[in-house]
């Protein structure tokens, strides 16, 4: 028979988790002792399993118990041990914590929405999943009109509830009709936001960024959007020299229709906006487009042309980031490649302000 007060005798005076742990499988593992004890209680007659059952569990209950305290007093003084015999020394730096970086269409963002707040603008967002009216036919591009089909778009196969096909929208000009139509003129707002187009190389991207602009208000002539392109692009960049070109072109939601270029020099193997395109080593690099808003627009913005107009214009703000911080593919940005992200993103720490300068140097 097994002598249970030896067993106790052993378990408590095991001097170690190692030699703890070989009593442990002397007595409780599969071959052990008490485990033997208790597969005997399966070939005993009733009566005997009466009287011996209850002797063989408590062996088990309370040998399980001698080696649970047992451990928890071993590793006790284990620890004890260790602290007194290790040092933290306080005077060397802590190790670096991993941190996040803002992406630079994020940074990007935030500095335009910055520049503009100074110049008056609100802020304005819109759904990303458009009907064909608010996103063609109100910006005076009906069914049949040939800009339709420069904008590669993405439809979807059902309609909503007023019969209108449904698509990601391909620019954030439908916020300015949403605008119009919600609060009416005067009005002066940005509408940044993520747009959609089968279109992909290294300077497009099926999903990329814009920031549009629009101005209603009684008076409005192309003085008013020259000089605010100017102040937003010279804060942008944070440069006194940009110089604008302005050309006449086509757009069906302005008359009339600008494109905006800016002068640049090449430094480094990038490009470097500011000064004159006319200058030597300098050239002309188109940026926005722009105009003066077509009246059928305002019209479908539920407002009196008649009565009132004004201007907008809309930029890549992916495209803006690659000029001001040098970066060269554009498909870059949406790769979510940690490395890139390190190098060009931002601290979180790095707000835009006006009097500490919207970016960071480059």
């Amino acid at each position: 028979m097994l002598d249970f007060d030896q067993v106790i005798s052993a378990i408590e005076g095991a001097e170690t988790l190692e030699a703890l742990e070989a009593l442990r499988i002397q007595y409780l593992g599969k071959a052990g002792e008490i485990t033997g004890l208790m597969k005997r209680l399966g070939g005993m007659s009733p009566e005997e399993r009466r009287e011996m059952g209850p002797l063989f569990n408590g062996y088990q209950r309370d040998a399980n118990a001698a080696i649970t305290a047992r451990k928890d007093t071993l590793e006790t003084a284990a620890l004890d041990a260790r602290l007194a015999a290790e040092t933290i020394d306080l005077s060397l730096p802590a190790p670096a914590t991993p941190c996040g970086a803002v992406h630079p269409v994020s940074q990007v963002m935030d500095e335009l929405a910055e520049v503009f707040a100074d110049l008056g603008f609100a802020v304005a967002t819109g759904p990303e999943i458009e009907d064909d009216w608010h996103n063609f036919t109100a910006l005076n591009m009906p069914e049949s009109h040939p800009a339709r089909a420069m904008h590669d778009t993405f439809y979807f196969p059902d309609r909503n509830d007023d019969g209108r096909e449904m698509l990601l929208r391909t620019h954030t000009s439908p916020v300015q009709i949403r605008s119009m139509i919600q609060q009416g003129a005067p009005i002066r707002i940005i509408a940044p936001g993520r747009v959609y187009r089968s279109d992909s190389d290294a300077t497009h991207t099926p999903m990329f960024h814009q920031i549009e602009g629009l101005v209603i208000d009684k008076g409005i002539h192309l003085g008013h959007l020259k000089w605010t392109l100017e102040a937003f692009l010279k804060a942008f960049f944070e440069r006194d020299d940009i110089v604008l070109r302005l050309r006449p072109s086509y757009f069906p939601f302005t008359e009339p229709s600008i494109e905006v270029d800016v002068g640049y020099s090449s430094q480094g193997g990038r490009r470097v906006v500011g000064g004159s395109g006319d200058a030597p080593g300098h050239a002309w690099m188109e940026v926005l487009g722009s105009g003066m808003v077509n009246r059928h627009v305002i019209a479908a913005g539920g407002i009196d042309p008649d009565e009132w107009q004004g201007f907008a214009f809309g930029i890549g703000v992916d495209r803006l980031a690659m000029l001001k911080y040098g970066m060269d593919d554009l498909r870059a940005f949406f790769d979510g490649d940690v490395r890139w992200l390190s190098h060009y993103g931002f601290s979180a720490l790095d707000v835009p302000t006006l009097s500490g300068g919207v970016g960071t140097p480059a």
